[in-house]
């Protein structure tokens, strides 16, 4: 089998694998992208003004924002919609779902979703087998799909982060290749910039990303620079008519966390507090979530050995980038969700890293067998996350993370535990129902008839 033909049977298995709980796991910070994606379809339109129309209770929410004039809009960027605007227009050309149907935004959600991350998945498969066997690039892909919260949040719904780490995943293969064309310079220079619209968090990744293209590939690929700069300035723009600031809603939704979070602003005054809570913490530290990512450090002294014209050093120079500036971040926790959530920005960047350290630890029986149980850790509690969460009630009893952040640093009463011992959520597999796909049925007409 071709690379290209595994790396489509990945997606195939990944998006099923993301599917498979059969409901979306959504939160006040994905709603707006999940109704304007069926607003784009249906009207089109990028105001979500019919959407509070017919939920007025949505108008209090902070991510329901009026613009300059007058017109509710997202709080977040409109990538995400626009990926799901499209999935949505498509299944109801078919004729597959009714946007009208009461789950269908859900629906569309959860199939973006998931579809974009099992494209990520495909990505990390071909960019892990530029270095090591299908078998050694199969594993990191498991890794990433199956024993991170890529499965357990980032498919599950319209985050911001599965358009973003998909593209990011994408352009992190393109950077592998060290003898790119002109057409794959631009290429990662449109991908940078879809993933810096789509989640302008990932800033430090896409400057340390772009910068490395000059210096691996001389100056003609500078000419990667406009795309990215085309779409930062068409982000921007967006922003400054809507919101009249060029980061839109982000000062008024980043002013809110004295009252919703408890902290005196957004930049911390206790990084290295942070920079611990992001790795280690037990109910948000992506190395006890998922410690199989642990491994991609053995990548280092590869990097070290092909310097700065090797796309691994700058992956790793892009990744601790991103770490810095979320250890400086007063909210590192993420508000309520199911363990890491920023620190999962990382991951397309340690795929490589990962792949060139590897083979040196599964080719001793020891170290097989610890990457082994750290595999299955990871994804048993990448499961619980799936298939439990927010059934465990951790966020919130007995009093709310985001109010007592000394809750964090629980061992005897960590998320993990809390979702072991809870029962499967009960709204598992509510999409599989006739609700996602169809209207309810007019109990009028039914009399008429």
């Amino acid at each position: 089998m071709s690379r290209r033909s595994s790396a489509c049977v990945a997606a195939v298995l990944a998006f099923l694998l993301f599917s498979a709980n059969g409901r979306e796991i959504g939160s006040y910070d994905s709603q707006p992208a999940k109704y304007l994606g069926v607003e784009i379809a249906r009207h089109p339109t990028l105001s979500l003004g019919h959407v509070v129309g017919r939920i007025p209770a949505l108008a209090e929410r902070p991510a329901f924002v009026r613009d300059r004039h007058g017109n509710y809009r997202s709080a977040y960027p409109l990538p995400s919609a626009l990926a799901a605007g499209g999935v949505a227009w498509t299944l109801s050309k078919l004729g597959v779902v009714d946007l009208e149907a009461p789950l269908a935004a859900s629906l569309i959600a959860k199939l973006t979703a998931s579809a974009l991350t099992a494209l990520t998945i495909a990505f990390a498969l071909l960019t892990a087998s530029r270095r090591v066997s299908f078998a050694h690039a199969a594993f990191i892909a498991v890794a990433l799909g199956a024993g991170t919260n890529l499965w357990a949040a980032v498919s599950q719904t319209l985050w911001q982060q599965e358009t973003a780490l998909c593209a990011l995943m994408a352009a992190v293969l393109l950077l592998a290749d060290p003898s790119p064309t002109v057409r794959h310079v631009i290429g990662v220079g449109m991908l940078l910039g879809i993933a810096g619209w789509a989640r302008p968090q990932l800033a430090p990744v896409v400057a340390v990303l772009a910068l490395s293209m000059p210096v691996r590939f001389g100056r003609r690929a500078i000419i990667g620079l406009i795309p990215l700069a085309c779409l930062a300035l068409l982000a921007i723009g967006i922003n400054v008519s809507w919101f009249g600031h060029p980061l839109g809603a982000v000062p008024a939704l980043e002013s809110l966390h004295p009252v919703v979070h408890r902290t005196s602003g957004s930049v911390s005054t206790s990084p290295w507090l942070a920079a611990a809570g992001l790795l280690v913490s037990p109910s948000r530290g992506l190395l006890v979530f998922s410690p199989v990512l642990a491994f991609a450090v053995c990548g280092l002294p590869a990097a070290r050995g092909e310097g700065w014209g090797s796309d691994l050093a700058w992956c790793v120079v892009a990744a601790v980038s991103e770490f810095v500036a979320y250890s400086f971040y007063q909210v590192w926790w993420g508000g309520h969700t199911f363990g890491p959530r920023y620190m999962l920005d990382v991951l397309p960047l340690l795929v490589p890293l990962a792949a060139a350290g590897l083979p040196s630890i599964v080719r001793h029986p020891a170290g097989a067998s610890v990457a082994a149980l750290a595999l299955a850790w990871s994804i048993g509690v990448a499961a619980l996350g799936a298939f439990v969460y927010p059934a465990d009630l951790w966020n919130t009893d007995p009093a709310s993370v985001d109010l007592y952040h000394e809750r964090l640093w629980d061992w005897r009463d960590s998320q993990v535990v809390r979702a072991a011992r809870a029962g499967w959520n009960p709204s598992n597999f509510t999409l599989f129902s006739r609700a996602a796909f169809r209207r309810e049925a007019d109990p009028i007409g039914k009399r008429l008839r």
